[in-house]
């Protein structure tokens, strides 16, 4: 099955890319499409950023930001599979209460309640393991879970442990859920090269296809155009697609 891209559309000012920031209903809908008609299939809603050094915004904060983009895209795009990055359990069930189905993107690592949540709830649930893939012994206990792994990437404690999470990435494959990998123009990267998120295109794509080999199935990206040409690229190596005219 062909890997999934899901874009990233933030509806916050601090973002760590900031041409990833997005403000008032019309610039949303105008990403939204446009992510859409470059070949994303999911389209990932934040309101509060979890970038390295952030200060969360309140609750109260993070759904005046989310609320209105959520229902813009419910009413302009109903037929769009949307995801809810968020950490706090209040949020995500007011959202799934409110707006419907969407899948839950959960980079804290998740708790009892948020488990809850997206059990009661019956949606995806994206369960970030920071790096840590002992934790994937607990799987088992999220019986009733629809889950999505995320090894973390940006959350392991540095760009190191980042690189020993990414090179640990086959550990995933025995569990058999879907694998969403979130690299784009992170740290790991533009730390490394000495650049900055805006010069960290070509290394994401780098990343990316080494994700793919390893099993990745879902990709996060700002960068949607892009990710897809790398899926195709990927996809040709492997044998999978005709022979080109």
């Amino acid at each position: 099955m062909q890997a999934q891209i899901m874009a990233i559309l933030n509806v916050t000012p601090d973002s760590f890319f900031a041409p990833s920031r997005i403000g008032g209903a019309s610039q949303l809908l105008e990403a939204a499409r446009h992510a859409e008609s470059e070949g994303a299939a999911i389209l990932d809603i934040g309101g509060c950023s979890t970038r390295p050094d952030s200060r969360p915004v309140s609750a109260k904060e993070e759904w005046q930001r989310i609320a209105p983009a959520l229902e813009v895209l419910r009413k302009e795009m109903p037929q769009t599979q949307l995801s809810l990055d968020t950490f706090r359990p209040e949020i995500a069930r007011r959202a799934l209460s409110e707006f419907g189905t969407m899948i839950i993107n959960d980079v804290s690592g998740g708790c009892k309640e948020m488990y809850d949540v997206v059990r009661d709830a019956g949606v995806p649930y994206v369960w970030t393991l920071r790096g840590e893939y002992s934790r994937l012994q607990e799987a088992d206990k999220l019986e009733g879970i629809s889950l999505i792994l995320d090894p973390g990437l940006g959350f392991a404690g540095g760009v190191e442990n980042d690189y020993c999470t990414l090179r640990g990435m086959d550990k995933l494959k025995e569990y058999g859920y879907p694998v969403l990998v979130g690299a784009s123009r992170k740290s790991m990267l533009y730390k490394l090269l000495g650049t900055t998120p805006e010069d960290s295109l070509a290394a994401t794509q780098v990343v990316h296809f080494y994700a793919l080999q390893h099993g990745a199935s879902i990709l996060r990206v700002h960068d949607v155009r892009e990710a897809r040409q790398t899926i195709t690229l990927y996809e040709k190596i492997k044998g999978v697609l005709p022979e080109a005219d």
